[in-house]
Formats: structure tokens, sequence, C-alpha cells
């Protein structure tokens, strides 16, 4: 397939590039970032070994279109999206930690949860809570932004007294999660999804808080089919969902947790084009669109072509 494993672009006024577990970060004479995402995948923070056909795609265009819907609650960083893998936005500096936000009782609250933790990153949780259960109201549980392997749990407290977000804008930081939060939960209700938790990341530019990277993704976000929710609570039944949590169930069903010593399993040709139907699946639903498949040619070569077309159009 013709799928972006990797880019090393040297684009016009390319000052740095940085790559992530799923991005390829081009920095454009220190005012701009082009973000190519590519179709790497990661769970457990681990890159798998195989590429997935068409993710890149569905995580930047879904990504752009909540960007768009959500401009109103807040500055975004995005400036341009030349292309289907590609997005061109502001350089922003970026707060140190991820704002994560849980609508219900699902991935790692549930582990945590379900292993005996009653707290997660300073969060008082009720007894009796179920798999899958809605949380009386959303709650925020930061983890900090690790450059290199695991994002760890984080409070509030923690990060206001260790100075890495100064009270105030971490205040601003949590009344901007929620309100993407809700937001993204009533597009979603529209689509008959239900946005179970996502995480939002934020930086700065001349002073302004941005929201950057991608939102409400597969990626970044876990989403249960609404219609029969109820029903699969009641009987104790695993929630319909499209989300990445199948892929890490997959993983865990088969041996990997991203603990030392242990191995990827094999990612057959089955496995892999199931997780690229399940990311367009996810596309149409949360979009209502279908999804458009790239046109013919080398991917590699059409990336290139529009990211030279719109950095001429930039003001430096």
């Amino acid at each position: 397939m013709n799928t972006i494993k990797e880019t090393n672009f040297n684009f016009d006024k390319q000052t740095a590039f940085y790559r992530g577990k799923v991005r390829d970060v081009y920095s454009i004479a220190d005012d701009y970032l082009v973000m190519v995402a590519s179709d790497r995948i990661s769970a457990f923070d681990v890159v798998l070994p195989r590429a997935i056909p068409y993710k890149g795609q569905v995580l930047n265009q879904i990504a752009s279109k909540f960007l768009q819907a959500t401009s109103d609650i807040l500055p975004n960083w995005v400036v341009s999206v030349p292309d289907e893998n590609v997005t061109i936005g502001k350089r922003c500096e970026p707060f140190k930690v991820e704002m994560v936000i849980r609508g219900y009782v699902s991935g790692h609250l549930w582990r945590t949860y379900r292993d005996g933790g009653r707290e997660l990153c300073g969060v008082k949780l009720p007894e009796g809570l179920r798999e899958n259960d809605k949380l009386p109201e959303p709650i925020i549980t930061p983890t900090t932004k690790a450059a290199v392997g695991h994002d760890m749990d984080i409070s509030r407290e923690e990060i206001i007294a260790q100075g890495i977000v100064s009270e105030a804008d971490y205040t601003q930081l949590e009344k901007y999660a929620r309100a993407l939060f809700q937001r993204g939960t009533e597009i979603a209700k529209e689509r008959g999804l239900i946005l179970v938790d996502t995480k939002y990341e934020f930086g700065k530019h001349d002073g302004e808080i941005y929201l950057i990277d991608e939102i409400h993704t597969p990626d970044s976000s876990r989403y249960f089919y609404a219609e029969g929710y109820e029903e699969r609570q009641e009987k104790a039944e695993a929630q319909k969902q499209l989300s990445k949590e199948f892929v890490r169930q997959w993983l865990i069903e088969n041996g990997f947790q991203g603990k030392e010593g242990q191995n990827v399993p094999e990612m057959t040709d089955d496995i892999v084009n199931s997780i690229s139907e399940r990311y367009i699946e996810l596309f149409e639903h949360i979009t209502g669109e279908k999804f458009v498949y790239p046109g013919q040619g080398d991917v590699l070569d059409r990336v290139q072509r529009n990211v030279d077309a719109a950095l001429k159009t930039l003001t430096y």
C-alpha cells in the first residue's frame, strides 16, 4: 500500500525537524510548523511496526473539521490544510501537559478503578462504578507530556506546585477543555456517537493561549455508538466503540502492553486492513461525509508539491 511510514523532506526556510510517534513536524523559519500526519500507529507509547493505510488522512481531516468547529471557543494554530495528510500552522510554545478529560469509566480510568484505585490525578472516584458507566460529570485527569517514553499521570495541584503551568493559565486550560469537550459531545450526539474521553494540547503564541495539535480523532479520543449503549450497560456487555482501544485490546490479548521484554504480535494484512477500515468508519460517522480516497501516484511526491505551493503563500 502507498502509505506514509516516514518522511524526509527539505522545505524552503526549514529550520528544524522532529519525528513524533505519529507525526513528522517541520519548523519553517521558526514561525510556522508543517505537521505531516503519517500512517504510523502507536499504542502503549510504542510505535507499531506496520503503517495503517489512510490513517494519517483520517486523523488530519477529522482534526481540521473539529478545529474549525471549535474556533469560536479559542484560537487554534491552523493556517492552512494544503494536503490530505498535512496541516500548516503557527508555531506555539506548548504547555508541558496534556489535558485529558473523561466522561465515562473507560480505558486507563477503568483499569485503574478495576485494580482498586479510587483516585486518579487527584480526582476522587465514588464506589460502585462499572466499566463504561457515565460519570456524574466529566473529570480532568492531566498527564505530563513526555518527549520519549510514557506520559505520566499528574494532579492539578502537582502541576501548579511544580511550576509546570501557572495557576492562572491552568485554570483557563481547564475551562477551555470543558468547553471543547461539551462541543465535541454535542457534535458526536448529532452523529449517533458518544464522546467518551479525549485529550487536548495547548500552547501560547504572542502571549495568548491556542489550541494545538489534533482534536477529537480516534488517536486522541474514544467514541461509543449511542444506539444500544444503555442496553449494553444493563447487560454488562462490551460497548460498541470507534477508537484506538480495539487496537490496544488486540495487543493485550496477544500479550503486549508495552512492558519490557514484551514483543509486538505479528500484524498480518488482515489486522492492518481491519484497523484501516475502522479508522475510515469513524471518519464517516463523525463527519457525516463519505471518505474520499486519494488519487493514484506517489503520496510523498503529492505531499511535497502541495506543501511547497502552500509555503509560498505564507508571510514571514
